[in-house]
């Protein structure tokens, strides 16, 4: 059963273009035009992945991420004419997982699509022997399930967040540049974006931190990059 992709887009040029691409990837697509439909489309099929404009109507983009991420953790890639940062972030803050800027490159969106399915994929995979946990204050993650866990109550994350904090669980104590970051999570390096990398470790300080503007796990190291803080049991 092929791996089924959500593309929504008021242009539907741009729609059909990417369909094209993908199929030839060999998933399945399904297009919307507006946020609302892309959100019936979702709650109506099993979706892996989602290419959502930012400016659409009835319901815009990402207004629409913020309804997906509600219920679903799967991936979402943000499509939008505007480049700048400010948009960028804002993407990722409403709960984006990427994302690519118009005209994209056609080469660099199949790639983003493969590695962020891949990553999703690998989460699913809780068929493995034992019940590796590991556990640092208030923090505990279970390495079989991969699920995270802050004073015994389980965390929502999503796979990107999840491969994140799986790395900082696995080296507490060591540094990582937010260069290393993005390789390790995306598993791609010409696309590194520290902007990118900083709304992650931000919704995730949400999520885990009691106070999220004083951290006590994950931490800045100014000028270097983030650590995760070792904390006794």
């Amino acid at each position: 059963m092929n791996e089924c992709i959500l593309v929504a887009d008021d242009d539907r040029k741009i729609v059909k273009a990417i369909a094209i691409l993908l199929e030839k990837e060999g998933y399945d697509i399904l297009k919307a035009y507006d946020g609302m439909q892309a959100l019936d489309l979702l709650s109506q099929n099993s979706v892996q992945l989602v290419i959502m404009d930012v400016m659409m109507p009835r319901l815009d983009g990402l207004s629409a991420v913020m309804r997906i991420r509600e219920k679903k953790n799967i991936p979402i890639i943000v499509l939008s004419a505007k480049s700048e940062d400010t948009d960028k972030v804002l993407g990722l803050s409403m709960g984006a997982d990427d994302y690519v800027a118009k005209p994209y490159n056609p080469a660099e969106l199949a790639a983003r699509v493969k590695s962020h399915l891949r990553r999703y994929a690998s989460l699913g995979d809780i068929y493995r022997a034992g019940n590796h946990r590991i556990v640092n204050g208030r923090l505990c993650y279970h390495t079989d399930e991969r699920m995270l866990y802050a004073d015994g109550e389980p965390i929502r994350l999503t796979a990107t967040e999840t491969k994140i904090m799986e790395l900082f669980m696995k080296n507490p104590g060591r540094i990582f540049p937010a260069e290393e970051i993005y390789e390790r999570v995306w598993e791609e390096q010409k696309f590194v974006s520290e902007n990118t990398v900083m709304v992650h470790i931000r919704r995730i300080r949400e999520k885990i931190e009691l106070n999220p503007k004083e951290p006590e796990y994950l931490k800045v190291v100014w000028g270097i990059g983030y650590k995760m803080e070792k904390k006794e049991h």
